[in-house]
């Protein structure tokens, strides 16, 4: 009974956050912003798009390969196809059900190559541990650019506050509050149930000794080199597919890259956040991308074509996902079939 209710919890809590920040953002839009946002849709240049999604799937069949990297220390040569088959199915049980990606990806990879599910799951964390330093240090690049657009934050922020009504709480404050006890709800139910079940906590510590174990092939593997490449490769094609969609409406053409480095990290939280990013990666994107762009008659948190940007980018990425993932999963299905006959 208690599983099902966090397991009900962790896929309908992120998703109703999502809806939420759905609604909230375009509430806060007048009925002239509305007409400009859709406009902004449906005026889209889709080549600029269709390149976007093309950078980040060539950034998926990197990581693909990087992950063999991980897994031959291990003593697993694993094929290039299926560890992208694997990494694409995850990517699209992501999108069906919150974390069940991780565990799908070991699952495939253990039916296609034989390998235990806690050494490929355990691959899987340390590359996310390798990902995360990324991040922070691509964040730190994006802090560093800002230093010459301090007064321009500053200026924004008390143009915002002039347009508020005196005593109501700003969007980032009634955010920031719902994510935090978002935040606190489910890590204390997380930790409560683990620790009351001695079987899922024997699993939990052997997930952390597969990840110790994945960590460990890190600096064991032969091809350091190009495992490094490869995870340069990765976060530059997702930065490339980012910025290079910004072409696709001529207001955000002109977005500079101090600007376009920032949306991302905000785009990448909002995704870290809620699995998907549904809601929150277009929210935090457009006030984000917002700040760098020109004031808005009628003021408001997000420029229309902000927003429309981040549901561009959002919706572009999403499709991609659930098609090329659900091709993967439909291959790795039949592969299954095959070998059982």
């Amino acid at each position: 009974m208690k599983r099902s209710v966090v397991g009900f919890l962790k896929i309908a809590l992120p998703l109703a956050l999502g809806v939420w920040l759905v609604f909230n953002t375009y509430n806060d839009l007048n009925d002239q912003q509305r007409i400009e946002l859709f406009a902004a849709i449906r005026e889209a240049n889709w080549w600029w798009l269709g390149a976007s999604i093309v950078l980040g799937w060539f950034s998926h069949m990197s990581r693909a390969w990087r992950w063999r990297y991980l897994l031959e220390p291990l003593g697993y040569r694993v094929g290039f196809w299926n560890s992208y088959n694997a990494v694409m199915t995850g990517y699209f049980m992501n999108m069906l059900i919150p974390r069940a990606g991780e565990v799908s990806r070991g699952v495939t990879l253990y039916g296609s190559e034989g390998v235990p599910f806690e050494k490929g799951f355990g691959s899987i964390l340390a590359e996310r541990a390798v990902d995360m330093l990324m991040l922070l240090g691509i964040a730190a690049v994006t802090l560093a650019l800002q230093w010459d657009n301090i007064d321009l934050l500053q200026e924004r922020i008390t143009t915002y506050r002039a347009g508020q009504t005196p005593g109501e709480p700003s969007f980032l404050a009634t955010w920031g509050l719902w994510m935090a006890l978002f935040v606190l709800l489910i890590g204390a139910v997380g930790v409560y149930v683990v620790w009351s079940r001695p079987t899922l906590r024997a699993r939990v510590m052997d997930g952390v000794r597969g990840f110790f174990a994945g960590v460990r092939s890190v600096f064991q593997t032969k091809d350091k080199l190009p495992f490094l490449f490869h995870t340069f490769l990765i976060w530059t094609l997702y930065v490339a597919m980012f910025w290079v969609g910004f072409f696709a409406l001529p207001s955000t053409a002109a977005v500079p890259m101090s600007g376009i480095m920032a949306g991302f990290i905000a785009g990448s939280i909002g995704i870290i956040l809620v699995q998907g990013g549904i809601g929150v990666y277009p929210a935090f994107v457009g006030l984000i991308v917002t700040i760098y762009m020109p004031v808005i008659t009628g003021g408001g948190p997000i420029r229309p074509d902000a927003l429309a940007m981040g549901w561009l980018l959002w919706a572009a990425q999403t499709v991609m996902l659930i098609g090329l993932g659900g091709v993967s999963l439909l291959l790795v299905s039949r592969s299954r079939k095959t070998s059982a006959a």
